[in-house]
């Protein structure tokens, strides 16, 4: 019998495994692992640097004791094109004729070079006149995919699933009830916003700003290494009061980019639904989501409730059977527990 997939995310910084087991409607950790990503990451094309990625990863199993093969990966937000597209109601087969026009405005790539998936979120079964139906469009770089397909090879293991890391962030988030949910999802590299509406994705966009982002601005200002800057973020925060004003200051700009884009998908949100309930709540997931008073920060500019994801206590997880620095670190488990749960939906 086939054993479930663990969930495997591997970041610039660290790769991250989970493998997970349902008990009635909560779920218990069967396995889970963290290392710091090797120097190259999936970004290589040298065997060498393949051989040394897959070597890590394997090594990351064995210590975390994750013995079945087969893998639910995230691929970056930053490196794949993801758009929820309106269009008429279509028929199985008028749809994968479309999806391909479709793809040609939103891929600044030739289509031949990338690999096209999609999923239709809502059709609407007896659909009235000028009503449309949704499709999620994802495009990604097929050199990324074979890519990822070789060092997974290498590392002994089976591709089940692959996704990108916006949906594996979702869905553990979207167990919490709220009607309407903004997810924002600090990576290291990018930035991704994802709009839910009772539990279907209505909108999804990507921004080049993330976390190391953040931490070079706090390096640059303050006169630190990035190691330094990095430890400093996490235990002082953002917010500018007493002696955090010159990291408050540091990091403002950028997260203020990131503010802007979450009030424009907002507005773009109020504007095509505008007899439904407003957005209820922003989630922040990722590593940013940690640092200390960047759920206020949020609150104050967005005017909104903000919150900071928390997969382990979404999935019911007993925290206290994790090693304290991975129980500590939930937001940064996010897509992770997305992947690892995904065949239990």
């Amino acid at each position: 019998m086939k054993t479930k997939p663990f969930g495997l995310d591997i970041g610039p910084i660290l790769t991250r495994a989970i493998w997970l087991a349902e008990d009635k409607e909560k779920f218990n950790v069967a396995a889970i692992a963290q290392m710091p990503t090797s120097s190259k990451g999936m970004l290589s094309d040298s065997p060498f640097d393949q051989e040394a990625m897959a070597q890590s990863i394997k090594q990351m199993l064995m210590q975390g004791k994750i013995t079945t093969p087969y893998v639910n990966i995230a691929l970056p937000d930053s490196q794949v094109y993801t758009r929820v597209i309106d269009l008429p109601i279509l028929s199985d087969q008028e749809l994968s004729s479309a999806i391909y026009w479709e793809a040609e405005q939103y891929i600044p790539l030739p289509l031949k070079n990338v690999t096209l998936d999609w999923t239709v979120l809502q059709k609407p079964q007896k659909p009235i006149q000028g009503q449309k139906m949704q499709v999620l469009l994802v495009g990604t770089p097929t050199m990324l995919l074979d890519r990822y397909q070789k060092i997974l090879d290498l590392a002994g293991l089976s591709i089940n699933v692959v996704e990108t890391e916006i949906l594996s962030t979702i869905r553990p988030l979207i167990r919490n009830q709220v009607p309407s949910i903004l997810v924002v999802y600090i990576g290291d590299l990018s930035t991704s916003f994802a709009i839910i509406k009772n539990g279907v994705i209505v909108f999804s966009y990507t921004i080049a700003t993330g976390s190391i982002a953040i931490t070079r601005a706090i390096a640059g200002d303050l006169g630190l290494n990035i190691a330094q800057a990095q430890e400093y973020k996490k235990v002082h925060g953002i917010l500018q009061q007493g002696q955090n004003v010159k990291i408050g200051k540091a990091t403002e700009p950028i997260l203020m980019s990131i503010i802007n884009e979450v009030k424009k998908a907002m507005e773009f949100y109020s504007q095509k639904y505008q007899s439904e309930l407003p957005i209820q709540q922003i989630i922040l997931s990722g590593g940013s989501a940690r640092l200390p008073g960047i759920d206020l920060f949020f609150a104050q500019n967005c005017s909104i409730e903000t919150v900071v994801a928390n997969p382990f206590k979404e999935l019911g997880i007993d925290v206290s059977l994790l090693p304290k620095e991975i129980a500590d670190d939930a937001a940064n488990f996010t897509v992770v527990c997305g992947l690892a749960m995904r065949e239990y939906e």
